[in-house]
């Protein structure tokens, strides 16, 4: 009787210890669980939060009501081999995405923001004109304050990437035939119109063709040898107290509404047929 019961306190003792490092084993397999779980939540949230939004999805500036459009990252051809010597060379080009305005700087909107209007041709859903790239760049970083957000002029890359829709578009910023696109000067009647009067290209961009000319963050050079090739501000060696403009206007021929036309002008210096469009990084 004592063996048996001896026997039967060590089997007890046994299964004690067993019950006990089991429950020890399934306390740390749930707290591994929990953490793994816990991981993937922080991992999906994470990836929530910086998910990149999807093309065309509008971002609406709360001061101005100015529209921005989401752009997606791509690469492209940039330029025009058979245009002008400053079109050239072509060159492929990688940007990142950007909000990108679905139209250019009204009248309004500038005026709400600093407190003037320079332009000649007044309304206020015309484009904002006679203004010069000073007063283009000072405005964007007024903006930029108010909202607490990266508001700037758009690189001649970003500007050409998003007027091509990311390559679908040759000649001009859309489909189509060159006035149904744009305000120049066979149908403009002299003078600037309302922003968003013609076709959009593909991404919903409205007078990326005609109507003003658009100041971009790039100093001028005469060509893309050297270019940078991430679809950043071209600054470094060229002369900078001359901007890029891109797009044409109401005063130039149908050739100069192409996507791969540039122009530049003096920063400081002010035309009627001259706006801007603002990008949101």
């Amino acid at each position: 009787m004592e063996a048996i019961i001896v026997s039967n306190a060590r089997g007890d003792m046994n299964t004690v210890s067993k019950n006990h490092y089991t429950k020890i084993f399934a306390k740390i397999f749930a707290t591994i669980l929990q953490a793994a779980i816990l991981n993937i939540m922080l991992a999906c949230v994470t990836t929530a939060a910086y998910a990149e939004p999807a093309t065309g999805t509008l971002w609406v500036e709360p001061s101005t009501g100015m529209k921005f459009t989401w752009v997606p990252p791509g690469c492209f051809d940039m330029g025009e081999g058979s245009g002008n010597a400053y079109e050239r060379p072509v060159r492929k080009v990688c940007v990142k995405g950007f909000y990108l305005g679905v139209y250019e700087v009204t009248q309004a909107q500038y005026e709400k923001i600093t407190g003037k209007n320079p332009s000649n041709s007044r309304s206020p859903d015309f484009p904002v004109d006679s203004v010069n790239w000073n007063d283009a760049h000072n405005m964007a970083q007024k903006l930029s304050a108010v909202d607490r957000e990266k508001i700037r002029l758009p690189s001649e890359a970003e500007w050409e990437y998003a007027c091509r829709a990311g390559g679908a578009h040759a000649p001009y910023c859309g489909d189509g035939r060159v006035g149904e696109l744009a305000w120049y000067d066979r149908n403009s009647d002299g003078q600037p119109a309302g922003v968003g009067k013609k076709l959009p290209n593909r991404w919903g961009l409205y007078d990326m063709s005609g109507n003003v000319w658009e100041w971009t963050s790039d100093c001028w050079h005469d060509n893309y040898y050297g270019a940078p090739g991430d679809g950043s501000a071209w600054i470094e060696g060229g002369d900078c107290t001359f901007r890029s403009a891109r797009g044409g206007s109401w005063g130039t021929p149908a050739s100069s509404v192409r996507a791969a036309v540039r122009n530049y002008d003096g920063a400081g210096a002010d035309f009627v047929d001259t706006g801007f469009r603002l990008l949101r990084e």
